[in-house]
């Protein structure tokens, strides 16, 4: 069995690999996204991300798609006391912002959509500064204490509004961001790396990071002769026009051909043994692109290895 790994004081206990739901209602239909969550939780995963915009870019889509699919799929296999579903308020089209309003209502409207009546990890998506933390905080603080929340995080906050909210929630006694979720992997790591991963760390929070795989690149499929056809391709392939990416794609050919491991298992196992880090987020379109993110609960990287990948990053 796996170890499952606490997210921070939030009291979830979940799979060290998060998947990622913004992939089901838009690369991947209902189906395709059944098939993938079945095996990942038959692997023994538990811990799935969407968000209440996932895939509104989508022509045709208005947001709320994966939802939709995920709380299908719980109702489908009954299985919802078992799974740590995340989701996300602020960037629904219909339910832009943090205003205390449309947090409630854009909690209901994915509490109605995951079919479900909790949320057992509710994320501020995008910080809206017209808003004060402590309008943000008390709304969040109402939904944990009617039951609808069970734990708060935030992603793509400034380290001060970050720590703003951190201090109200102590002073007021309040529901208390337990869990950041982060732009982190080894190719960008000055997007945690420094004061925003030093207040996570001061605080006691559990990092969650997205892009763990930058957009593919880290899988190693991109490569100077190879074409690759995904709507990601273009965000990917622009690291192999960098020193970094050269240098970090080498340094997991290395590591990834002595373990006997795949290159994107070995990228994931550098992000889980970062500092504060408890679970990267990957997703996955096909079943076949699973076991590689899966692997990473199996594999431990050495000081030696998890060095050179470092250096080969810097």
């Amino acid at each position: 069995m796996t170890s499952l790994r606490t997210l921070g004081s939030s009291g979830l206990a979940v799979f060290p690999l998060s998947l990622g739901g913004n992939v089901f209602g838009w690369t991947a239909d209902e189906t395709q996204s059944f098939a993938v969550l079945d095996a990942y939780a038959a692997a023994g995963g538990n811990f799935i991300d969407t968000a209440d915009s996932y895939s509104a870019w989508v022509p045709g889509n208005e947001g709320g798609e994966s939802e939709t699919v995920i709380g299908n799929w719980l109702a489908a296999r009954g299985n919802r006391s078992e799974i740590v579903v995340a989701t996300k308020v602020g960037a629904h089209p219909r339910y832009r912002g943090l205003s205390g309003t449309t947090i409630k209502a854009a909690a209901e409207e994915s509490l109605r959509r995951l079919r479900t009546d909790y949320i057992d990890l509710y994320y501020t998506h995008f910080d809206d500064p017209a808003v004060p933390v402590e309008e943000i905080i008390t709304a969040l603080d109402e939904l944990v204490k009617e039951g609808k929340v069970r734990a708060i995080g935030t992603s793509n906050l400034s380290v001060e509004r970050l720590q703003a909210s951190l201090d109200f929630s102590e002073r007021e006694g309040l529901a208390r961001y337990s869990v950041l979720q982060p732009h982190y992997n080894l190719v960008s790591r000055e997007t945690y790396e420094g004061e925003r991963q030093e207040t996570a760390a001061r605080a006691g929070l559990a990092a969650v990071p997205y892009y763990a795989l930058a957009s593919g690149f880290l899988t190693g499929k991109y490569r100077p002769d190879a074409t690759v056809l995904s709507p990601r391709a273009e965000g990917a392939a622009k690291h192999l026009k960098t020193d970094r990416g050269v240098a970090v794609l080498a340094a997991l050919d290395k590591v990834a051909e002595a373990r006997g491991a795949e290159i994107a298992t070995v990228a994931l196992a550098w992000l889980a043994a970062q500092p504060t880090v408890a679970a990267p987020i990957a997703s996955a379109r096909t079943v076949e692109q699973l076991p590689a993110l899966l692997a990473v609960a199996d594999l431990e990287l050495t000081a030696e290895e998890l060095a050179e990948l470092t250096a080969a990053s810097a």
